[in-house]
């Protein structure tokens, strides 16, 4: 279900008329007041837009509808469903057309009606002056031919290279004129896959009118207005199927792995870091054993962390011994070259996980903390059901971006970190065996490579 506010412009005068709301379903109507974003440029005479939470990830929609209706009425469908309303005598409905729903009616005498709901809703929009009979707006959203803006964060690497195909799969359904917003690495490997849609980064997005845009992101606090399901139940990267309102089954994206091999010997990647504690592999010999064994097998390892080091105050981890350190802050072209021609990866639920998912690698991905649906399908996804686990996707708790040691439920007792520490280096290698099973690899020492 979607609502929406109404708002007068900001004004001490009297003559502004009070505004009637009634949301659909008895929901409560979302915050939005011009009198709570004053000095928003606005043309001369035109109320200022609704609040806007400002956010350094995210683009915001512009001050005004870009839509123009009859009588000076505009209309969007830039994070929701937007109406301004010069001063005047309306009505106002927002449907879900597909269902035949009404969302939310309110009679208005200037001002703002704006949807809570943010991720995509077939609108339709109504306006009529009040006491006449026929609407003088009466628009269904259609998206064909019309400028469209996805605006994803920047900053991140997994999450972006799940996300991305959805953007797509929404431009096939839509047949729009799309522009995606995205981080300049991002840009640089996917432009040329996907030359049917226009990619930029924030500051150099041409689509400054867009008839409508969305923003993908992941929304804590069970936050039901920017995502249509919580993304813990249904997974990362399909949450922006969901927010786009298409199919949700995962696919990776498209990369150029024309890429001639650089190391003549057989090889393994590996990934040991992450941004937070929690995401590591806190089994004190998991990672060196893993390692052993691989070596044992004629394989060189290689670590392609961005960082060798990484931690914070009495906790660093540092790449496995008897790994070759390729870790560095290289080019995403760098680390794609380097995965095309790996055997296999080895990782975390991390960024260099996603992306050796991107590069058809065969990844065997270890982590407790997030639960298996979590990240994409692997068959060779590591996880210990025993003792506490999944506390990422679980939608009674939130993740602390600020603290480097999360772990909500076992912080600070003997308990900490068991859905990684009960993860053992037999049970990788348990993995890895049957993966080189199921693809029919031979290992470099019996193959008699020599190192």
């Amino acid at each position: 279900m979607t609502s929406a506010s109404s708002s007068s412009p900001a004004s001490s005068s009297p003559a502004s008329a009070p505004v009637s709301s009634a949301p659909a379903f008895g929901e409560e109507p979302a915050l939005s007041a011009a009198t709570q974003n004053e000095g928003v440029p606005s043309p001369a005479g035109l109320a200022a837009g609704p609040a806007v939470v400002e956010d350094p990830f995210f683009i915001k929609p512009p001050d005004l509808p870009t839509q123009i209706g009859p009588l000076g009425v505009r209309f969007d469908f830039n994070d929701g469903a937007r109406v301004w309303l010069p001063r005047g005598s309306w009505h106002v409905q927002i449907e879900d057309f597909e269902s035949g729903n009404i969302l939310f009616a309110c009679d208005a005498d200037e001002g703002w009606v704006v949807s809570s709901k943010k991720f995509f809703v077939l609108f339709a929009i109504k306006i009529w002056v009040r006491g006449d009979t026929a609407p003088i707006v009466d628009h269904v959203m259609n998206l064909r031919d019309r400028p469209v803006l996805i605006k994803f964060p920047v900053g991140t690497l997994g999450d972006l290279i799940g996300w991305f195909p959805y953007a797509e799969k929404f431009l096939a359904k839509h047949g729009c004129v799309l522009e995606c917003a995205l981080g300049r690495e991002l840009v640089d490997i996917f432009s040329a896959q996907y030359p049917a849609m226009r990619l930029s980064v924030p500051q150099e997005v041409r689509t400054l009118a867009p008839y409508a845009s969305f923003r993908i992101g992941l929304f804590f606090g069970g936050n039901k207005n920017d995502q249509p399901v919580d993304f813990r139940m249904v997974g990362l990267h399909r949450t922006a199927g969901h927010i786009l309102g298409v199919d949700p089954a995962e696919e990776p994206p498209r990369l150029a792995l024309d890429i001639p091999r650089r190391i003549v010997e057989s090889y393994v990647c590996i990934a040991t870091k992450s941004s937070c504690q929690a995401k590591f592999w806190n089994n004190g010999h998991g990672w060196n054993a893993v390692v052993a064994y691989l070596r044992a097998l004629g394989y060189r390892v290689l670590a392609i962390d961005r960082e060798a080091t990484v931690g914070m105050s009495f906790t660093w981890n540092q790449i496995p011994h008897e790994a070759e350190d390729f870790t560095g802050h290289l080019a995403l072209t760098e680390r794609i070259a380097l995965l095309r021609h790996a055997d296999f990866f080895i990782g975390l639920s991390s960024g260099l996980s996603w992306l050796a998912w991107a590069c058809r690698v065969p990844v065997v991905l270890i982590s407790g903390f997030t639960l298996p649906v979590c990240e994409f399908n692997t068959p060779y996804r590591v996880f210990s059901p025993h003792g506490c686990n999944g506390c990422w996707d679980d939608i009674t708790l939130n993740f602390d971006h600020r603290d480097f040691f999360w772990c909500p439920r076992q912080k600070g007792t003997e308990r900490q970190y068991e859905c990684s520490r009960l993860i053992t280096g037999k049970q990788v290698i348990g993995h890895v065996e049957r993966l080189l099973k199921d693809r029919g690899i031979v290992a470099p020492k019996e193959r008699g490579e020599r190192r």
